[in-house]
């Protein structure tokens, strides 16, 4: 049976462009041009990965995937933005997108990512934190359970890898974690990718436990290795 993969995506060309690329690779294709049809499109057809364009009609890339993380959707996706501006790459990550690859790009990259994506079992990752307790760090309160950390009356939402990570650096507290550790045991060994999207999880994860500012206390980079966490 073959892998299904929904692509979101509403330029005529671009769509026709992916869906024969995928094709040719071996992929069942889904398509959808519309993001305020891409929820239904989703429930319909069950992708194993979600190709998904920032830019919309009816509903943008970005709020599609935040509802899909909160209805507990943990399905692969692979965002596309025609923007360069790091900002919207962070925000589409914090939002819980898996990675990205900016417009335009080449084809093998594209299904290297895809590949690396689905190796990835991001199922695996949410089945296993969702029955562990909740932990602190700091003022702090992650509950996997509900992917929300608790500071006062402050709730914040967290995406499954952020939750991944958070529970590496408390089992591991104090303890000095490099880039490539990390990016194996969140992403997966055969992640295709850079370590800026760590480096822009981490940015994300620091304002949510309220560690802002150039010197923060828990989440400390190690320059030239990686990070560690100061409880």
């Amino acid at each position: 049976m073959k892998t299904k993969i929904l692509i979101v995506e509403d330029d005529p060309h671009i769509l026709l462009g992916l869906e024969e690329v995928l094709k040719s690779d071996g992929f069942d294709v889904a398509s959808c041009n519309r993001g305020d049809l891409a929820l239904d499109a989703a429930a319909k057809h069950k992708p194993a990965l979600i190709v998904l364009d920032v830019m919309l009609p009816g509903a943008s890339g970005y709020d599609i995937c935040k509802s899909l993380r909160a209805k507990k959707i943990s399905t692969p996706i692979l965002m596309l933005t025609a923007k360069g501006q790091e900002i919207d790459k962070v925000v589409g990550l914090d939002l819980g997108a898996d990675d990205y690859v900016t417009k335009p790009f080449g084809v093998r990259e594209l299904l290297a990512r895809i590949h690396a994506l689905l190796r990835r079992g991001n199922n695996s990752i949410v089945e296993k934190i969702e029955n562990e307790k909740q932990f602190k760090i700091g003022d702090a309160t992650i509950d996997p359970k509900t992917f929300q950390l608790k500071r006062g009356k402050s709730v914040e939402e967290l995406t499954a890898k952020e939750i991944k990570l958070l529970q590496i650096f408390h089992a591991h507290a104090g303890e000095v974690l490099s880039r490539d550790k990390l990016l194996n045991e969140v992403w997966g060994y055969n992640y295709y990718g850079t370590t800026r999207t760590l480096d822009q999880v981490i940015v994300q994860l620091r304002k949510k436990l309220g560690d802002n500012g150039d010197e923060p206390k828990h989440l400390l980079t190690v320059h030239g290795v990686g990070y560690k966490l100061t409880v």
